[in-house]
C-alpha cells in the first residue's frame, strides 16, 4: 500500500475545507493519485468487507456519497460512473478489511477542567488514530456533567473540535458525589445518551433504585462502576499473593461482585438497562451470565488490559513472564518480537478495577467468546507524566487505551484466542448499538446509514509506541508491545479522518 503526499499540517493534522474539524495529515490508500478527503463520493473497491449487523463477510465494494453508505456490491461501479456522481474518488482496497466504524462507549477526555491531560480534540485524534468513529464520555470531569449547561458547553466544543462523533453521558448524582439525585429528565434533553457516577459508584440502594427509575421514563441505560467502598478503602491493586508480596493495599474482587449483584437485582426490578462498566472477575462474569439466561436487561463490557494482563505485572516484568504472562509465549512466537520490560511498582499498570489473577483473566476471556460480555471498551484515561512518576499507592488509576484496544483484541481474542475477525468487530459495533441509542444510524454498513468507516490491515505486525500518540498523556503499559492487526484509515461521515 502506497502512502498519499502529506497534506498541509500543523502538529500532524491540518483543517477541513470549511475550517471546522482537523483531519490527519496523511491517507494510506491503494490510489495513485492523492485523494481529497473533502470528496463527496466515494467507490471503496475490492476489500474483505465484515459487517457483524448483517451477518456480511466477503470480498465487495462500498459506496459512499454525501456522508452516507449508498449501495455494496458489483453495482457500486457503475453508480459511481454514473451522472448523479461523475467526481467520485475510487480506491483500491484489495487486501485490506472495511468495517463499520468502530464505537468505544467507555471514554475519558478531561473537559472541561483538566484538558492538560486531555481535551475534545486530542482525544478525538487519538480515537481516529485507533480506528473508532464514535466514542461516549464520561461525566467524571470537573466540574461534572451533572446539568444541562455543562453539555451545552461540551456540545459546542465538540462541534468546533472533534474530528470523530462524540457523545456524552450525564451523571446520575450531582457533583458525582452519590447523594442527591441529578436532573436526569433536563440531562437527557440536553442530549446525554446515558448517565452514570463513573469514577465512583452510587453506594445509596434506594438512591440507585431511583435512579434507574427516573432513567427508564427517558430510556436511558445506566451505567456503573462497580465498587463497594467499604471494601475498598485506600485499596490500590487486586487483593491477592501480590499484594501481600508487594505489600500494597488490596482490592478484593468480591467489591465488584457484590455491586454486579445490587444491578442485576435493580434491573429485574425496573424492567430498566444497566450496564456494568470494565468487568474484571471472575464471579462478576458469572453473575451477569446467569442473570442474562433469565431475561434480566444487564449487560458488561471488558477491556484489554483485563483480558491480558494480570496483579502479577505489578511485580515486574520478569515476574509476569514467569508466571501469568507465559500463557502468551505464542503472542511473541508468531510477532518475532522481545517481549517488553518494565520494572516493579510501574504506575502505569495501575487503574480501576485492578489488575486481577490469571483466573479471573480467563473468566473475562470465556464471558466476551460467549457473548456475556458483549461489548469492548478502552476506559480510555489520561494522566500527565508527573501524576504518574509518584510511589504506587499515590498514582492515580488510570491508562491510555483508544489507540490500541483494537489492535490488543484482534491480537489476543482473534489471532490468539478462538473468536472471528466478525465477533471482535461485533463487540465494537453491534454491542454498542444494542445498548445506547444514537442519534444517528451508525454500526452498520446499511445503505442509508451514516459513513462511518474502519479500514484494518488483519496481519500487519506493528509496535506501539506511546511517544506517537496524539493524546496529551502517555500513560499506556502496552507501550512497546507488538500487536497483530493495525487500523490503516478511519471515515466518518464520508469524510477521511485518519490514515497510516
Amino acid at each position: 500500500m502506497s502512502d498519499s503526499p502529506e497534506m498541509p499540517a500543523s502538529n500532524g493534522f491540518s483543517q477541513s475545507k470549511d475550517g471546522s474539524a482537523p483531519v490527519s495529515r496523511r491517507l494510506a490508500l491503494h490510489e495513485p493519485e492523492r485523494p481529497d478527503p473533502w470528496a463527496r463520493s466515494w467507490a471503496l473497491l475490492g476489500a474483505r468487507v465484515v459487517d457483524p449487523s448483517q451477518g456480511l463477510d466477503r470480498v465487495s465494494d462500498v459506496l459512499v456519497h454525501e456522508g452516507k453508505i449508498v449501495a455494496l456490491g458489483e453495482s457500486v461501479k457503475g453508480i459511481a460512473q454514473g451522472s448523479g456522481m461523475p467526481e467520485s474518488q475510487f480506491v483500491d482496497l484489495t487486501g485490506r478489511v472495511i468495517c463499520p466504524g468502530l464505537i468505544d462507549i467507555h471514554v475519558h477526555f478531561r473537559d472541561p477542567g483538566q484538558t492538560g491531560k486531555e481535551s475534545i480534540a486530542t482525544g478525538s485524534a487519538s480515537a481516529a488514530a485507533g480506528g473508532f468513529t464514535t466514542v461516549i464520555c464520561m461525566p467524571n470531569t470537573s466540574p461534572s456533567i451533572d446539568n444541562p449547561s455543562i453539555v451545552a458547553l461540551l456540545q459546542d466544543k465538540i462541534e468546533r473540535d472533534a474530528v470523530v462523533n462524540v457523545h456524552l453521558t450525564g451523571a446520575i448524582t450531582k457533583g458525582i458525589q452519590g447523594a442527591e439525585l441529578a436532573p436526569i429528565g433536563s440531562l437527557s434533553q440536553a442530549g446525554v445518551l446515558a448517565i452514570t457516577d463513573d469514577g465512583r459508584c452510587v453506594q445509596n440502594n434506594d438512591l440507585m433504585r431511583r435512579a434507574v427509575e427516573y432513567a427508564s421514563m427517558f430510556h436511558l441505560p445506566v451505567m456503573d462502576h462497580c465498587q463497594d467502598a467499604a471494601m475498598t478503602v485506600d485499596a490500590v491493586m487486586h487483593e491477592g499473593y501480590w499484594s501481600a508480596a508487594l505489600g500494597l493495599q488490596g482490592w478484593p474482587a468480591v467489591g465488584e461482585d457484590m455491586i454486579v449483584a445490587r444491578n442485576i437485582l435493580l434491573a429485574e426490578l425496573t424492567g430498566n438497562k444497566i450496564h456494568c462498566q470494565h468487568v474484571s472477575s471472575k464471579n462478576s462474569v458469572r453473575l451477569i451470565r446467569e442473570a442474562k439466561s433469565r431475561g434480566v436487561p444487564i449487560s458488561g463490557e471488558a477491556c484489554p488490559h483485563h483480558f491480558i494482563l494480570t496483579d502479577a505485572c505489578i511485580a515486574g516484568s520478569q515476574s509476569f513472564w514467569d508466571s501469568d504472562g507465559a500463557a502468551l509465549q505464542s503472542w511473541f512466537e508468531e510477532t518475532q518480537c522481545a517481549k517488553p520490560e518494565w520494572p516493579i511498582y510501574d504506575t502505569g499498570f495501575k487503574m480501576n478495577p485492578p489488575l486481577r489473577s490469571a483466573e479471573d483473566r480467563e473468566a473475562v476471556i470465556e464471558g466476551i467468546e460467549d457473548g456475556t460480555l458483549e461489548i469492548l471498551a478502552s476506559d480510555h484515561a489520561p494522566h500527565r507524566d508527573f501524576e504518574k512518576e509518584v510511589e504506587f499507592a499515590y498514582a492515580p488509576f488510570g491508562i491510555l487505551g483508544l489507540e490500541t484496544e483494537f489492535s490488543l483484541s484482534l491480537s489476543r481474542l482473534h489471532h490468539f484466542g478462538n473468536m472471528s475477525l466478525s465477533q471482535v468487530i461485533e463487540r465494537f459495533t453491534v454491542g454498542p448499538t444494542n445498548l445506547i441509542q444514537f442519534p444517528d444510524p451508525i454500526g452498520s454498513l446499511r445503505p442509508g446509514f451514516q459513513a462511518d468507516i474502519t479500514v484494518l490491515d488483519p496481519d500487519r505486525i506493528w509496535r506501539y509506541d506511546v511517544h506517537t500518540s496524539p493524546s496529551k498523556s502517555r500513560n499506556n503499559p502496552f507501550h512497546g508491545w507488538p500487536m497483530k492487526g493495525k487500523v490503516t484509515g478511519t471515515m466518518v461521515k464520508g469524510k477521511w479522518v485518519y490514515g497510516n
